[in-house]
């Protein structure tokens, strides 16, 4: 009877664990009914070949997987954010990093389709942007161990919560304002449909894109309060974005020539201490 009494138990756990395990491997498979849920049912059916039918199945396998995992990461920040939970404040900078990048592909794919891959997640964006992320969940712990009270300054964190929401919306902003002008690899030939686009937050700044990523890379130390990766982030995204606008520029006067330069003169790049190429008159 005992035995009988501690297995039940025993049994309801497993039961548990077991609807756990169906659930997450009948939710991987659903990737399969997404050429359906796309609107296009046949798409597997009509791929030329074998091979294609897999290539294709692979390509939809990864987009689904990318954005699964996302989300996973966005609830588990959703869950350490409420209460008191030491580990608030992480779950704040958990949410908002898995939001940048879903909602970056999400817009692309709003926006300019064509130019839409596995990378518009941003995932991969650089071996550099991701040992900078690693440095910063290492900064974050050990002054945890060391130093928990930094770790507890709300109105800090406060601050870089905000700085997050406001370098994301407006780099959101800037997507959605471009269209399909916007492209996450700066392009060396112009399109018959590219335009220079100056209204909306590019009236503001000629680079809003960046400015908001700038400013939510910051932000998401401010967030952590880790004092070392605020001041290296800033350092390295400076230094990023430095290079990266003198690049897109010089693309931008080849394109539109004094349209560009007069735009230029006008409206500030929007970064601190950086104006962009300089143009020899």
């Amino acid at each position: 009877m005992a035995a009988a009494a501690a297995a039940g138990p025993r049994r309801g756990r497993l039961g548990r664990e077991a609807r756990a395990s169906l659930a997450a491997f009948l939710l991987g498979a659903s990737v399969a009914a997404l050429p359906v849920a796309l609107g296009s049912p046949s798409a597997l059916l009509v791929a030329p070949g074998l091979r294609g039918r897999l290539a294709l199945a692979l390509h939809v396998a990864g987009i689904a997987v990318r954005a699964c995992f996302l989300g996973f990461a966005f609830g588990c920040g959703l869950l350490l954010s409420t209460g008191r939970s030491a580990w608030r404040h992480f779950g704040w900078y958990m949410c908002s990093l898995s939001l940048f990048h879903y909602s970056e592909y999400l817009v692309t794919a709003i926006n300019n389709p064509r130019s839409l891959s596995l990378d518009s997640f941003l995932l991969n964006h650089s071996f550099e942007y991701n040992l900078a992320a690693l440095s910063s969940w290492v900064e974050f712990t050990l002054e945890k161990i060391l130093f928990p009270e930094l770790k507890q300054i709300t109105w800090l964190s406060t601050v870089g919560l905000l700085m997050v929401i406001f370098g994301d919306c407006l780099r959101k902003a800037a997507m959605l304002t471009a269209g399909s002008n916007f492209n996450h690899i700066v392009q060396n030939e112009k399109s018959d449909t590219h335009t220079l686009v100056t209204s909306g937050v590019y009236g503001w700044f000629r680079h809003p894109s960046y400015v908001g990523w700038f400013y939510w890379s910051i932000g998401t130390q401010v967030l952590l309060c880790n004092p070392i990766c605020v001041v290296g982030y800033a350092l390295a995204s400076w230094r990023f974005f430095r290079e990266r606008i003198e690049e897109e520029e010089i693309t931008l006067i080849h394109f539109f020539g004094e349209e560009y330069l007069e735009y230029k003169r006008k409206v500030p790049s929007g970064l601190p201490f950086i104006k962009g190429v300089k143009v020899e008159l």
